[in-house]
């Protein structure tokens, strides 16, 4: 990710340093300055999109669960189901009605995956999961 935002730095760089070199050319004088914004704002929207697809881009192929993982942590069938609707968003009362359980024991589930992930919050809770292949 790193290396990404380095290069388009540079890129980002070598552009204004050409707009500062083009600004004294002759082309400058014989096209209209409208050109030259869209052509810039073409080159900026290509390179934003680039970026964006880099710093987002999942590997490919199909999801597999690591149930040695699970297993190793300890985390039951529905503690799983709490954590993939954890992860897809849903509040505690929206999990609770989901999964047809009571808004407690939701809470003591979750509460239970983050003694287990040992994590403090939802969002740290769902990133150690990706990480350990639990959830997509």
């Amino acid at each position: 990710m790193t290396r990404t935002v380095l290069i388009w730095a540079l890129v980002l760089g070598a552009g204004a340093f050409a707009l500062q070199w083009l600004q004294y050319q002759y082309l400058i004088r014989t096209l209209p300055q409208e050109v030259y914004i869209g052509v810039i704002g073409v080159a900026f929207a290509a390179g934003g999109v680039w970026v964006g697809w880099r710093l987002t881009a999942r590997p490919a192929g199909a999801f597999e669960r690591n149930e040695a993982a699970l297993k190793a942590l300890g985390v039951t069938g529905q503690e799983a189901k709490v954590l993939e609707r954890l992860a897809a968003g849903q509040s505690n009362k929206e999990m609770a009605r989901t999964l047809g359980l009571s808004p407690n024991t939701v809470k003591t589930h979750i509460a239970n995956l983050y003694a287990k992930l040992e994590v403090n919050r939802r969002t740290q809770a769902i990133a150690k999961a990706r990480e350990l292949r639990l959830i997509p």
